[in-house]
C-alpha cells in the first residue's frame, strides 16, 4: 500500500507524518488490497471566525474503487489536525463497511467494473462553501480555483451510482458505456438521481 501525505498551509512534521501513517496503515485490516492512499492536510485561514483544519483521505482499492473522506474542524488547539484525521478515518471505516456489503451483494461481473480514478475524484470536488461565501462577502469575483484533465473510463449508470455513493458527492461525471457519451449523474433534492445527457 503506497501512502502519500501532503500539507497545504501546514508543515507536515515527522511526528505528524508518523501519526498519520499509523492511522492509515490500519485501514488495510478492514479492506485488504488497497493500492494507494493519499492524505491531504491543510489549514485554511479565514477572515471571519476560526481558521479551519482539513484532513482529506482518498483510498484507491486494487479493483479501482475509490473511497474518500474529508473532515473540517475549527482550529481550537495544535492537535486539531490530529482530531480531523481521526474523524476522517472513522468516516472511511463506515464507507468501507458500505463498500464491502455492496461488493457482497453484487455479482462478480459488476464487482470487477469499478473504474473511477483519482483524477475523476479530484474533478468532482466542489469549491468549499466557506471560500465562496468569503469571496462574495469581500466583493471579489468568484474565480475558478482548479482545472483538471481527467481520463474518462466507461461504466454503466448503476456503476456510476455506486461510485457517487461511495464518494459521497452530489454529482459524478462519467463516460456512459451504453451511449459512449459523457454524462453527469446527480443526486436530486427530492430523492433519487438525475442524469444530464449532452445533445
Amino acid at each position: 500500500m503506497k501512502i502519500s501525505i501532503h500539507g497545504d498551509g501546514i508543515k507536515v512534521s515527522e511526528a505528524l507524518e508518523d501519526f498519520t501513517r499509523s492511522k492509515v496503515d490500519k485501514l488495510d485490516r478492514y479492506l485488504p488490497n488497497i493500492s494507494n492512499v493519499g492524505v491531504e492536510l491543510s489549514i485554511i485561514r479565514t477572515h471571519r471566525g476560526a481558521d479551519l483544519a482539513i484532513a482529506q483521505i482518498t483510498v484507491q482499492h486494487a479493483r479501482g474503487a475509490i473511497l474518500r473522506a474529508e473532515e473540517k474542524m475549527n482550529i481550537e488547539s495544535r492537535d486539531t489536525i490530529r482530531f480531523a484525521i481521526n474523524k476522517a478515518i472513522d468516516k472511511l471505516h463506515r464507507q468501507i463497511d458500505r463498500f464491502k456489503s455492496k461488493r457482497k451483494s453484487k455479482n462478480q461481473k459488476l464487482r470487477d467494473k469499478y473504474r473511477a480514478t483519482v483524477a475523476e475524484l479530484d474533478m468532482a470536488e466542489d469549491v468549499p462553501e466557506y471560500a465562496a461565501v468569503e469571496l462574495a462577502a469581500a466583493g471579489a469575483d468568484i474565480e475558478i480555483f482548479r482545472r483538471k484533465q481527467v481520463e474518462m473510463m466507461p461504466m454503466n449508470e448503476e456503476e456510476a451510482i455506486e461510485q457517487l455513493e461511495l464518494l459521497d458527492h452530489s454529482f459524478y461525471m462519467f463516460m456512459n458505456s451504453d451511449s459512449d457519451q459523457i454524462n453527469v449523474l446527480y443526486r436530486r433534492d427530492s430523492g433519487g438521481y438525475g442524469i444530464l445527457i449532452p445533445q
